[in-house]
């Protein structure tokens, strides 16, 4: 199953400026491991011209497409997205510890939020909240614990979530491993559209 995540249709957005770059950046890795298309197509699981036109700016990129993708050519998702040219280019995104959590963001502040968070073992006790927007989580490594209102679930390497964040909810480790999470936020009048897929049936529509 496919799933797009719509973004501001403004070509002069930071976050449009940002999808841009994505095709020349795929193209640039590739050619960088030695792959071909259809060696790449292979590993990834994606058709040849699915990622031509990817490389090409034909397609958009998503998610769904984008991650299988920095696995193959094992490079971090953010190498293939790029943080969007806002502000002074000379500031960089870095990690930082936030709760006890490793949180790296992969955008800077206006609009979506995208992040990647390393959830420790002992990120286990689950303190619900809510809020205003809209979350999307996918689970890049390890076992993640979702806390959505009266569902207690566990999402594994590949499963994703979207939810509205006005629903009580919490993520964690579920006390045996880490986990490594994407997480994706918009408020309020950004919102973006995603399809999960997994075991764990948490998508809900918000119209």
């Amino acid at each position: 199953m496919s799933s797009d995540v719509e973004v501001p249709n403004d070509a002069g957005s930071p976050i449009a400026s940002a999808l841009d770059q994505v095709g020349p950046r795929l193209r640039r890795v590739r050619d960088q491991r030695g792959l071909t298309l259809t060696e790449a197509a292979h590993r990834t699981g994606m058709s040849k011209s699915t990622l031509s036109r990817l490389e090409t700016g034909q397609r958009r990129p998503s998610l769904e497409l984008l991650l299988p993708l920095a696995q193959a050519y094992r490079v971090p998702l953010d190498d293939l997205v790029g943080a969007p040219e806002v502000g002074d280019p000379r500031i960089r995104l870095k990690p930082r510890k936030v709760k006890g959590r490793t949180v790296l963001p992969l955008t800077r502040p206006g609009g979506i939020q995208a992040w990647k968070i390393v959830i420790p073992r002992t990120q286990s006790d689950p303190a619900p909240r809510a809020h205003d927007g809209f979350e999307w989580l996918y689970v890049l490594s390890g076992r993640m614990r979702l806390v959505l209102g009266d569902q207690d679930l566990v999402l594994g390497e590949g499963e994703a979530a979207e939810f509205d964040t006005q629903v009580p909810h919490w993520f964690g480790s579920t006390g045996e491993e880490p986990a490594e999470v994407l997480s994706i936020f918009g408020r309020p009048g950004e919102r973006m559209l995603v399809r999960a897929s997994g075991n764990a049936d948490v998508h809900e529509d918000h119209h």
